[in-house]
Formats: C-alpha cells, sequence, structure tokens
C-alpha cells in the first residue's frame, strides 16, 4: 500500500493585503543644449544686454517625491518636485509642492478631498482646452508632472443597467485669496465648478464648468471613444461667453478685447498590428492671437530693441519683454495648430526600445516644430531618453521667433 504525504498550504492574507503607506518617486538628470537663434524677437528680449554667444547649456538635477497613506475611510498624499539647476545665470535651486491633500471615503460611493490637485480634465494628449482648473500642458513634453491647485472637492458615483452605465458628480470649490492659488486670478473670489461624468453607450463623456469671478465663466464638453480596440477617438469643446484677450499694439501700446471665445480639438490613436502608435490631434484655440497680432508684437519688440541698440535706452525694451510678453511666448498662443506623434515599439526586435517623431504645426503661419526621440529601458526602474528638436518658420512666426532653433537634451531617470 502506498503512502502519500500531502505539505499543508499556508495563505497568508498580509502579503496581498493592500499596505497603507506607499512612498515612490523618480531621480532624473537631464542636461540640454540650446542653439541660440540671435535673429529672433524673444532672444533680444531676453539677452539684450548681454553676450551669450551662439548657444548655451542647461544641466538639470531633479527629484519627484509621492508619498501617500490610506486607511480605512482616511487617505492622503503629498506630491515634491525638486530641481537643481545650472544654466547661463549659474546655480540654482527650488522645491514646489505639485500635490498635497486628505481624502475622506465614508463609502464606495463617495468621496471628499481637501487641498492641493491636479484635477486632469480633459481627454486631449498634446491639449486640454476644458482643463479649467489645471495649468496648461507643454505640448513639447504632455506627460510631465505638473503643480494643482488648492481645492475643495466631492465625489458622488452611481452605476447603472442599460445605456447608462456610470455617473459621477464632481462639485467643486477653488479659493482665490493671498497666498492661496494667488496666480490663477483675480484675488478674494471663490470660484465654484464641477464635472459631471457619464459613461453612456461605452462612450466616456464629460460636462464641465467653472464661474466665481477670479476669471470669466467657462463651459466645457469632453469625449472618448474606442471604435475598436486599436482605435480610439477624443474630443473637447470650451466656450468662454467672456474672455478678455490682453496684449500690446505695433507701437507698444496696452490693448484688451473681450469677446466669446470657443476652443476645440479633435483627436484620434490608432495602434497597428505592428505596434506603431500614431496620435493625431488638431487644436482650436478660440482665445488665441491672430497672425496680425503677432506681427504687431514681433514689430514692436524689434523697434524696441534697434532703439536699445542706437540709444543705450532700456525702456522700450523692458515694455515688450514685461509681463504681458508672457501671453505670446506661452504654449500654443495662436489659433490653429495640428500635433502629431508617431511612436513605434521595438523596432527591429530592438528590446525595451521606442523611437518616435513629433511634430506641432502652427497652420496659421505654417511654422513648426520637429523632434526625433529615442526611449530605452535597459534594466528595471532605469529610463534613457535622448530627444532632439528643431524649429522652422520664417521671421515674424511663431516658430521663427523663438530665442533658440534647436535643442538636444538626455534625460536619465531613475523611478524608485
Amino acid at each position: 500500500m502506498g503512502v502519500s504525504a500531502q505539505e499543508e498550504y499556508s495563505f497568508d492574507l498580509s502579503e496581498v493585503e493592500k499596505k497603507p503607506f506607499h512612498f515612490g518617486g523618480y531621480l532624473e538628470f537631464r542636461p540640454a543644449l540650446f542653439g541660440l537663434d540671435k535673429n529672433s524677437s524673444f532672444y533680444a528680449l531676453k539677452f539684450f544686454n548681454q553676450d551669450v554667444g551662439s548657444s548655451l547649456t542647461d544641466i538639470n538635477f531633479l527629484s519627484l517625491l509621492d508619498a501617500s497613506y490610506e486607511k480605512g475611510i482616511f487617505g492622503a498624499k503629498i506630491r515634491t518636485n525638486t530641481v537643481v539647476k545650472n544654466s547661463f545665470s549659474g546655480w540654482s535651486y527650488q522645491t514646489s509642492l505639485y500635490e498635497a491633500f486628505i481624502s475622506l471615503k465614508p463609502s464606495l460611493f463617495f468621496h471628499i478631498d481637501i487641498g492641493k490637485k491636479r484635477l486632469k480634465w480633459g481627454k486631449g494628449y498634446a491639449w486640454n482646452p476644458v482643463a479649467f482648473i489645471d495649468k496648461p500642458k507643454d505640448p513639447n513634453d504632455p506627460e510631465l508632472a505638473m503643480e494643482g491647485f488648492t481645492i475643495v472637492s466631492a465625489e458622488y458615483i452611481r452605476s447603472f443597467k442599460g445605456p447608462l452605465k456610470t455617473l459621477t458628480l464632481t462639485p467643486i470649490l477653488l479659493p482665490v485669496f493671498n497666498h492661496i492659488n494667488t496666480g490663477f486670478g483675480e484675488l478674494n473670489h471663490l470660484n465654484f465648478g464641477g464635472k459631471i461624468y457619464l459613461l453612456f453607450y461605452d462612450t466616456d463623456i464629460d460636462l464641465m464648468f467653472l464661474s466665481g469671478g477670479s476669471g470669466p465663466a467657462r463651459y466645457g464638453v469632453d469625449f472618448s471613444r474606442n471604435i475598436v480596440s486599436n482605435f480610439e477617438i477624443h474630443g473637447e469643446l470650451a466656450y468662454v461667453p467672456n474672455f478678455r484677450e490682453q496684449g500690446l499694439d505695433r507701437e507698444g501700446n496696452y490693448r484688451e478685447e473681450e469677446y466669446s471665445s470657443l476652443s476645440y480639438l479633435a483627436g484620434l490613436r490608432f495602434l497597428t498590428p505592428f505596434d506603431t502608435t500614431l496620435i493625431l490631434e488638431y487644436y482650436r484655440n478660440g482665445g488665441g492671437f491672430s497672425s496680425q497680432d503677432m506681427e504687431d508684437f514681433y514689430g514692436f519688440s524689434n523697434d524696441a530693441y534697434s532703439s536699445f541698440l542706437l540709444t543705450g535706452n532700456e525702456d522700450l525694451i523692458k515694455l515688450a519683454g514685461g509681463p504681458l510678453s508672457e501671453n505670446y511666448r506661452k504654449f500654443s498662443p495662436m489659433r490653429d495648430y495640428m500635433f502629431l506623434r508617431i511612436s513605434q515599439k521595438e523596432p527591429f526586435n530592438i528590446l525595451y526600445f521606442v523611437p518616435s517623431l513629433t511634430s506641432i504645426f502652427n497652420l496659421n503661419d505654417k511654422s513648426f516644430s520637429l523632434a526625433m526621440e529615442l526611449l530605452y529601458a535597459p534594466v528595471t526602474n532605469l529610463e534613457l531618453r535622448l530627444k532632439g528638436t528643431t524649429l522652422f518658420g520664417q521671421q515674424g512666426s511663431e516658430f521663427g521667433e523663438k530665442q533658440s532653433d534647436f535643442r538636444i537634451e538626455f534625460r536619465g531617470r531613475y523611478y524608485f
């Protein structure tokens, strides 16, 4: 008679239980070389009284730290970003609090967040016109972590049977006072906004609004839907009935114009059977400058620089490079843009290697940027990226008037 022995199996629940405390983030080293365009307006505005040569180098050391705690109905999260930088002006150091909020979750269907938080509204990859309570993305690097605003928000979720599968209500309070959200808009206002999310016929839909006095009221809607598993379409629309455009005219006089602004985005993502990913988006910036507005600003900037060279007087060029110039140098300041990104996973069977090509095209003045990126992750948690970007455009165009005409950067990032 045979005898068999079976080992006793034990199951330790603690091995699969979610731990209440999490700590992670990444460390990054990012040197960059900029080729300067000495004939551009923004070069003149920044370096009018300095001789910096034909190129500049930046060396950046970054650390993003992310900690969270969740136990029972209570949760908390904090995210900090520290940058140590060496540039033409010397060494600098800055630590920013990106997020810091507490959460109360009395049920699976309801929770409240209080503190500094990024909301991530919108479905677009490069732009999000409906992101009323987020800082604008950099379309040159849309996946960068960004700083949030201090808010009080709640979220209530309901599930249903039928065409409408999920409904989520998210009311939000956004205070703007001294030392609280001071960069958001006019001080001493308590702004109110919200979002309604619907999963309707397998389509993600959001309705959102924001009002309260720190800026003009705004209303938005977005959607995304997978037509098939490898083909997704998305869109956004934002309406601001009393948008205020501020700038300088050809003579350097302050001007302000109020009008109804309608911004929208339409895009798609497509994954081929060969693991090629294509992202294509069109963006209409209803609050953007016209080609004539930009030409007026560039013309005044050039006149101000010529006056400085002749007289040594800095008044005009400091006016041209003052606070209002930020409206012209911000991401996508004009009205019509196209974004295209093509990436290929592991070409020629090179494991952990993803090359990509990205272009941003200004449809108004026909200037554009072209970036080639090589991403390699040879070991777990280590990511190496080499990226070169070249700007193309005639004098008087957006990309033709940037202070640099090419940039080469390396990024080594270690996640923990």
